[in-house]
């Protein structure tokens, strides 16, 4: 876990997580549809590397991982924890696996929306809000910033809060219709 704190402030990680990117670098992102009428957002393979190799560090310690995010999300946002009834252990193994399954199809986004769609349209049921992703994403980060450690930079914050963006972007409007409306 991590011991020593980076230059990076709270506030610059939620900005991460909470801003949507539209062009980062030399063109991280494109203006195209893709075969769900989504705007294509695709990461540089760079990135996806990154979040991938990243994502890997944190298999050994993914049960205290998911104990700190869970820890962190009902911190920030104490509303969302009546959401979960359920053994808590188990909830954090069913994250982390989610999570694999996303990084690991980061490289073929569309492989991966289909089960994101389904995952949104569930949590609409358990009562998850489109204003919650914003805190998730936010404790997603923390973790991952506790987590790694020194290995935790800020280009792999941007790749991080980026591959977030995308997908909760996408959740949410699949879940409650167009992001304007839905907040």
């Amino acid at each position: 876990m991590r011991a020593k704190s980076t230059a990076w402030n709270v506030d610059q990680r939620l900005e991460l997580a909470l801003i949507k990117p539209t062009v980062i670098g030399n063109g991280l992102f494109t203006d195209e549809s893709n075969a769900y009428g989504v705007e294509e957002e695709i990461m540089t393979p760079d990135q996806v590397k990154a979040i991938q190799d990243s994502f890997a560090k944190l298999k050994p310690i993914s049960e205290q991982a998911a104990a700190l995010f869970y820890g962190r999300l009902f911190e920030m946002a104490p509303a969302i924890k009546p959401i979960f009834r359920g053994d808590m252990k188990e909830q954090g193994r069913m994250l982390m696996a989610v999570l694999a399954t996303v990084v690991h199809g980061l490289g073929n986004l569309e492989s991966v929306l289909p089960a994101a769609r389904a995952l949104a349209k569930r949590h609409v049921g358990y009562g998850v809000k489109a204003a919650d992703y914003a805190p998730v994403g936010a404790a997603l980060l923390w973790t991952l910033e506790r987590g790694l450690g020194e290995q935790w930079t800020p280009e792999l914050a941007a790749a991080w809060g980026a591959a977030y963006n995308v997908l909760s972007e996408f959740m949410i409007g699949e879940a409650y219709g167009r992001i304007d409306a839905a907040a």
